[in-house]
């Protein structure tokens, strides 16, 4: 591990918070909402209701791989599409996360996250950055 640059801590923080965000948003769509009360609201949204289903694995396998470490850079990249949805979704309801359906702020947060974590990769404490003896 490099301990002398610091950045790789900020890209580890990075990570996290978006592996976590991501499995937390798929928690909320499975036991709060239902997949059913999701899959009306993705239908009411104008996206296909049967959508919420790769949604929910994409959100749960990159959030997975970001929390442990593997191959983030590639799992931010995946998980774009769906951060991507979601800020569409709210884009006209104001700035702030809190207005009515909820602002943009917060998803628009999300897509920058993503994008840095696509950039920096694992950062530390990372499954992916073990090495193997051979």
């Amino acid at each position: 591990m490099n301990t002398s640059n610091p950045g790789i801590y900020a890209a580890t923080l990075l990570r996290l918070t978006l592996g976590i965000a991501l499995l937390a948003h798929a928690y909320l769509k499975v036991f709060v909402f239902t997949l059913a009360g999701a899959a009306g609201f993705f239908a009411s949204q104008g996206f296909p209701a049967w959508s919420v289903y790769p949604v929910v694995a994409i959100e749960v396998l990159t959030g997975i791989a970001m929390v442990l470490g593997l191959q983030a850079r590639i799992a931010a990249v995946i998980s774009l599409p769906v951060l991507l949805g979601a800020l569409s979704v709210h884009a006209g309801n104001g700035w702030v996360f809190t207005s009515p359906n909820g602002g943009w702020e917060y998803p628009a947060f999300m897509v920058v996250t993503a994008i840095s974590v696509a950039l920096l990769g694992n950062g530390a404490f990372a499954l992916g950055n073990a090495k193997v003896d051979k």
